[in-house]
């Protein structure tokens, strides 16, 4: 017998079972509320951001002052920022009908940032400058920060007065359109064979299938690009009314132009900043001293979270991407 064996000492029990159902429901207890934390937390940011964001809730349209002066003289700054699209078009508009409601807004700026768009949109937004203009007869000023070319140019034609940054690109006077063709990457590389049924031979003109044809670019041409263009054309001669439809012929070969450049040959009517702009907005006007705000879309915790954007691919956004689309843009300035 080993001398440190104690003979009294009775056989140890096995040891209990481990409790592993416990452990599981603790965890899911843990893992619930860490969900339930970070849901709290988004809540609480959501709350703060919309406090943060004024009293905008029920509303399309808040203020935000950017110059102290009398509110019963204010100038409202609309911006056309980004590519124009019917998104932009639409938000644009319902800023429009805003100040036209609003009997204390004596002038309208329109700040653009933007290298132009659709055809549609970027005419719908000249519309509704125009209709502005012919329904309260309030004034309307373009400034152009950064960038204001093709549809951005085309928004800013139907405007009283033309301001632009010194640093400022304007111009791009033009239509364009392209698409996509993977006839090569289908059926060489995945061995994919469209096949196409149509009620006529220009039915898919142009189509992603085949590569363009000189018939295809004429018939394009014609039908598409020509009358765009003149439009293009008669929206500039009807709001540059300096120019001469020859003039602007010369200029409307799709260059861009610097302020400079654009202020010699009467594409704008100054050179300036922001204070100049509200400067010619008092001015038209004829007022002295004005409060100045800028409109904006009330707090969306869905914009917020950037869900919107994220699940927004549909049938409808996957045929914009591959449809030809005819653009009044200056396809350098998406890298602005």
């Amino acid at each position: 017998m080993d001398s440190t064996e104690n003979p009294y000492q009775l056989n140890s029990p096995p040891p209990a079972p481990k409790r592993v159902g416990w452990k599981i429901f603790f965890g899911i207890i843990l893992g619930l509320s860490i969900i339930a934390n970070f849901v709290l937390f988004f809540a609480l940011i959501a709350v703060g951001v919309q406090m943060l964001a004024g009293t905008g809730a029920g509303k399309s349209i808040v203020e935000k002052e950017i110059e102290a002066g009398p509110g019963s003289s204010k100038i409202a700054v609309i911006k056309i920022e980004g590519v124009i699209n019917s998104k932009l078009a639409e938000d644009v508009s319902s800023q429009i009908k805003a100040a036209k409601k609003d009997k204390n807004v004596k002038a309208v700026i329109f700040k653009t940032t933007s290298p132009g768009g659709g055809i549609g949109a970027s005419d719908r937004i000249h519309d509704q400058i125009s209709r502005l203009k012919a329904e309260t007869g309030k004034p309307t000023i373009a400034f152009m920060e950064t960038i204001a070319t093709s549809g951005g140019y085309y928004t800013s034609a139907a405007c009283d007065k033309i301001v632009a940054e010194p640093t400022a690109i304007t111009g791009s006077i033009g239509v364009i359109m392209g698409h996509f063709v993977l006839q090569d990457l289908l059926e060489e590389k995945l061995g994919i064979k469209p096949v196409i049924i149509k009620s006529g031979p220009k039915k898919d003109w142009p189509t992603s299938f085949e590569p363009v044809t000189e018939e295809q670019v004429a018939y394009l041409d014609k039908t598409l690009i020509t009358p765009a263009y003149e439009r293009f054309v008669d929206i500039v001669a009807k709001g540059r009314g300096e120019l001469t439809r020859e003039q602007i012929l010369a200029l409307a070969d799709g260059s861009v132009y610097n302020a400079l450049q654009a202020f010699d040959n009467k594409l704008i009517d100054e050179i300036g900043y922001m204070d100049e702009a509200i400067a010619a907005a008092k001015s038209l006007a004829n007022i002295t001293d004005a409060k100045v705000v800028e409109y904006k879309k009330p707090f969306s915790f869905e914009e917020f979270l950037g869900t919107k954007s994220f699940l927004h691919l549909d049938r409808n956004t996957l045929y914009e991407f591959t449809t030809p689309q005819l653009m009044y843009l200056w396809d350098a300035g998406l890298n602005f």
